[in-house]
C-alpha cells in the first residue's frame, strides 16, 4: 500500500468555513486535509485573520483587481504553506517529555507506526547519548500533514466585466481557482468533485506543476473524488490522454457524507470497493499507458516506472473497527473522517451556538434535504439560524436571499444571466408564475415548497469563520448553514483533537448510546429509503424510462445485500452475536425491498 503520511486518515473538505482553516490547526501534527476554494472572499478574510494572528503583513485583493479571483487563492494558500512550515520548524525545536507539540505529534500516531514505537523507544532509553540520536532522527522525521484543496467542477460561473460582457473562460469560478492553486508554493493535492468538467480539466494541462519531473515526481497532484469504478475510469482516462496523473482517486458514500449527495443508481460501498479491489492494478496500467502516450507526443520525459495512485474512501466511517476493516481488506490506503471532527475545534471552525445544536443532534435533527440551490440533495441539519432566517423571510412576505456572492447560480428561467433559485429575484418571479397557473390548492402548495425550500448556501456554509474571526456585524450575515452527515447522531459531546484521533485508532470511544448499526448498513438503509421516496413520487406516471431505472436500483441493492451476507464472516472474524444481527438487518431489508410492488398502473 502507498503511504504518503503518518497518519491513516485525512480529513475531508467541509462546507465552506469548517474546514478553511484546518490545515493551519493540524497540519503540523502530520494530519492531511482539504479547504474549499469555493469562495475567494472568505480565503481573504481567512488570510487576514491569520496575518494580523502571525504578525505579517497584509496587503487586500480586491474586486476591482485583475484576476483578483486567482490572486485570492494564491495568496491564501501561500500564507498556509508559510506558516505551517514555521509551526513545524518551532514544534522540531521543542523538548521531548514535557507534553510539547512535539510529544502530541508522536502521541497522536497510530500505534502499530514504525515512528511512534521509535517515539516509545527513545522515552525508555536511559543512555543519554542513545537517546539524543533517537531524538534527533524523530525530529528529522517529522513532517506536515497536506494543505489540500477542493474545487466542486460544477461551480463554474462565468464572470462578467464592468460593462456586461463575459470575460474570457479562464476567468471562470473554478479555472480561476485552479489557477491560483497551480502558481501557489504549497506542494500538495488538487481534488476534483461532483462530476466531469471538460473545461476545467482541459485547463489543466497548461500548468508544468501537475507534470513529473525527471524523477516521475510531482510538484502538484490531482485527486479525483469518484462514487463508483466506471466514474473512476472514465476521468482517470480522460486525464490521462491530457497528460495528467490521477495521484488518487477518493471514493465516496453516495447518501452516507456530508453536504451534497450524489447518490449512484442503487450501487453500495462495499460492491464499489471490491470492484476497485479486483481491478485496481488493471486501472492503474491502463491510466499509464495511455498517460505516457500523451507524455511522449508532448516530447514531455516518461516515468519509467507506473506512479503511484493511493485509493482512499470516506462517508460514514465510525469506529476503529470499520477503518481497519477498508484499510485491510480492501487495501485502501488511507480513510477519509469529516463529520466526527466538527465536534473538534482544535481541527474545525463552527461557531459556539451551531456546535451546541451539533451535540445534541439525532438521527430525527439530520436529514436529506432539498435547500441546495443546484438541485441536488443535500445533507443537512435541521434547527439552524440559516433555516430559521429562510422562515422569517417567508412569514415577512420577502422569501429569498440577497444573492451577493453568486456562486451557485445556474437558473435562466426568467433572465438572460443564471441566476440563483435561492435567490429573492428567483422566488420572487417563480411563485408570480405560479400563481398566475390557477393551480388546484394541494399543487400549488406542493410547488410553492419545492421553491421555498431552497437556502442561500454561499452566506450560510461560510458564516462559521466570519463570526469566529469577528469579521461580521450585520444580523443578515450571521446567518449559520450547516451540513453534517448522518453519522452526526452516533456522536455527541465536544472533543480533544487527541480524543477524536484516538477513536479512530482504537484509543478512545467517542460514540454515545445510540445503537449504531455497521456503516454498510447505514448507507444501505440511507439508499432503500431513497429508492422508496424516488418511487413514491414516480409511481402515478410511471414511464418505461422511470420503471426501468426503479428496476436497476433494486436490483443493484439485493445484489449489494447478497454480497454483504457473504462477507459477513470476513468482516466481523470471531463476532457471532455482531454477524446474527448484521445477518437480521440485511433479511430485513432484503424483505422489504422483494415485497414491494413495482409495476406501470393499467389503465382500464
Amino acid at each position: 500500500m502507498v503511504q504518503t503520511s503518518p497518519h491513516t486518515f485525512h480529513i475531508p473538505v467541509m462546507g465552506l468555513a469548517f474546514s478553511i482553516d484546518t490545515a493551519l490547526k493540524v497540519a503540523r501534527y502530520g494530519i492531511s486535509s482539504v479547504a474549499s476554494l469555493s469562495d475567494d472572499a472568505l480565503l481573504e478574510y481567512t488570510r487576514e485573520h491569520y496575518s494580523k494572528l502571525y504578525n505579517r503583513p497584509y496587503l487586500p485583493i480586491t474586486q476591482k483587481e485583475e484576476d483578483y479571483r486567482a490572486r485570492r487563492v494564491e495568496a491564501f494558500l501561500n500564507l498556509a504553506e508559510e506558516l505551517v512550515a514555521q509551526q513545524v520548524e518551532e514544534l522540531r525545536q521543542q523538548e521531548f517529555g514535557a507534553d510539547t507539540e512535539l510529544d502530541k505529534y508522536f502521541t497522536l500516531l497510530p500505534d502499530a507506526s514504525p515512528l511512534k514505537a521509535t517515539y516509545e523507544q527513545m522515552l525508555q532509553t536511559e543512555d543519554a547519548q542513545q537517546k539524543e540520536a533517537l531524538q534527533q532522527q524523530l525530529r528529522s522525521a517529522v513532517v506536515p500533514g497536506s494543505i489540500d484543496v477542493n474545487i466542486m467542477t460544477k461551480l463554474d460561473r462565468v464572470n462578467y466585466s464592468k460593462n456586461g460582457e463575459p470575460l474570457p473562460q479562464e476567468y471562470t469560478d473554478a479555472l480561476a481557482a485552479l489557477r491560483g492553486f497551480a502558481k501557489s508554493t504549497v506542494r500538495s493535492s488538487i481534488v476534483f468533485s461532483a462530476g466531469m468538467n471538460m473545461r476545467l480539466y482541459g485547463y489543466l494541462e497548461q500548468f508544468s506543476c501537475f507534470l513529473p519531473d525527471a524523477a516521475g515526481n510531482f510538484r502538484k497532484k490531482v485527486i479525483i473524488k469518484v462514487s463508483d469504478y466506471r466514474s473512476a475510469m472514465v476521468q482517470g482516462k480522460i486525464l490521462a490522454k491530457k497528460g495528467v496523473w490521477v495521484s488518487e482517486f477518493r471514493i465516496e458514500s453516495g447518501l452516507n457524507c456530508g453536504g451534497h449527495a450524489f447518490a449512484t443508481d442503487g450501487y453500495l460501498l462495499g460492491p464499489i470497493l471490491e470492484e476497485f479491489r479486483q481491478s485496481r492494478e488493471a486501472l492503474r496500467e491502463e491510466l499509464y499507458s495511455l498517460f505516457s502516450s500523451a507524455l511522449a507526443s508532448r516530447g514531455i520525459h516518461v516515468p519509467a516506472t507506473i506512479p503511484a495512485q493511493r485509493l482512499t474512501v470516506q462517508g460514514g466511517i465510525g469506529t476503529a473497527e470499520e477503518d481497519a476493516f477498508l484499510r485491510q481488506h480492501y487495501g485502501v490506503d488511507a480513510t477519509g473522517w469529516g463529520t466526527p471532527f466538527l465536534l473538534v475545534p482544535e481541527a474545525t471552525t463552527v461557531d459556539e451556538p451551531t456546535l451546541q445544536q451539533l451535540v445534541k443532534a439525532t438521527s430525527d435533527d439530520l436529514y436529506l434535504s432539498p435547500i441546495s440551490p443546484l438541485g441536488v440533495p443535500f445533507n443537512a441539519m435541521r434547527g439552524t439560524s440559516s433555516e430559521q432566517q429562510k422562515l422569517d423571510r417567508i412569514d415577512r412576505g420577502k422569501p429569498g436571499s440577497p444573492c451577493e456572492k453568486k456562486h451557485l447560480v445556474s437558473n435562466t428561467e426568467f433572465t438572460a444571466e443564471p441566476i440563483c433559485t435561492a435567490s429573492r429575484k428567483y422566488q420572487r418571479r417563480k411563485l408570480e408564475q405560479l400563481k398566475s397557473q390557477q393551480l388546484a390548492p394541494e399543487v400549488y402548495q406542493a410547488e410553492e415548497a419545492k421553491v421555498l425550500a431552497k437556502e442561500c448556501l454561499c452566506d450560510g456554509l461560510a458564516t462559521s469563520a466570519l463570526l469566529l474571526f469577528n469579521m461580521t456585524k450585520k444580523a443578515a450575515t450571521k446567518a449559520v448553514t450547516i451540513c453534517p452527515g448522518p453519522n452526526l447522531a452516533y456522536f455527541s459531546g465536544i472533543f480533544k483533537l487527541h480524543e477524536m484521533v484516538g477513536h479512530i485508532y482504537g484509543r478512545f470511544n467517542a460514540l454515545n448510546h445510540t445503537y449504531r448499526p455497521h456503516m454498510f448498513i447505514n448507507e444501505l438503509a440511507m439508499y432503500v429509503d431513497y429508492w422508496t421516496k424516488k418511487k413514491e413520487e414516480q409511481l402515478e406516471e410511471l414511464t418505461d424510462k422511470q420503471l426501468k431505472y426503479l428496476q436497476t436500483f433494486r436490483d443493484n441493492l439485493l445484489q449489494g445485500i447478497s454480497y454483504y451476507k457473504q462477507l459477513i464472516p470476513a468482516m466481523l472474524k470471531d463476532q457471532l452475536e455482531k454477524q446474527a444481527i448484521m445477518l437480521d438487518e440485511l433479511l430485513a431489508v432484503e424483505d422489504q425491498l422483494q415485497f414491494q410492488k413495482l409495476e406501470k398502473a393499467v389503465a382500464v
